[in-house]
């Protein structure tokens, strides 16, 4: 089984994954069969110094595509209602919320990072309360495995047909011989740079 410790290869796949260079990347808690990494596990304060919540980040293309289909099909706001209307489900909604906080923070310590109060109590996904990213539920399930968190368990059965555990896609979902991206343009860092700028 490989090593939830990112090496070189793994983040240049990542980046490749994402089309910019990865930050900050503590773990790989989920892989493809053939070992490509799913998910990043990020810590919870990046190099630059801002805090991010989303712990785990959802990175293969095939996965990515096929959740924003669900996104675009009006799964998150059917959800969000049921969260309304089913007690048991928001229940394990919310337990899936405190999951979430208490593997963030495992991962702050495995990064060395001091306490990240700006995000404290906050998980990701819309938890405890809605779905707001549906990749931030499928990450998390990913990461921690079947039976913690209850929407993310669904969307990976919903999008099943295009991908599962037992299948990859790696060797087409994304350009393999394409150079490493090395300058990042995520909206963080556009965030950051235009702070810099305005100061």
């Amino acid at each position: 089984m490989s090593s939830a410790t990112p090496t070189d290869a793994d983040l240049d796949t990542l980046s490749l994954q994402l089309g910019r260079p990865v930050r900050d990347v503590v773990e790989i808690p989920a892989r493809c069969r053939c070992g490509n990494p799913l998910v990043a596990a990020t810590a919870p304060r990046l190099s630059n110094g801002i805090p991010f919540p989303t712990t785990f980040y959802l990175t293969h293309p095939t996965l990515t595509a096929a959740v924003s289909r669900l996104e675009a099909a009006g799964v998150m706001a059917q959800m969000s209602q049921r969260l309304q209307d089913d007690d048991a489900l928001a229940n394990s909604y919310r337990n899936a919320h405190q999951n979430y906080l208490t593997e963030r923070e495992r991962i702050r310590e495995v990064a060395g990072l001091e306490p990240v109060w700006e995000i404290e109590g906050i998980s990701a996904g819309g938890m405890p309360e809605r779905v707001k990213c549906l990749h931030v539920l499928v990450g998390h399930s990913l990461a921690v495995g079947p039976g913690i968190n209850p929407l993310g368990d669904e969307a990976l059965e919903l999008i099943s047909e295009d991908w599962n555990q037992q299948m990859c896609t790696c060797a087409t979902a994304w350009d393999h011989e394409a150079e490493v991206p090395t300058k990042d343009l995520s909206r963080h860092v556009r965030r950051l740079n235009q702070q810099k700028e305005d100061a």
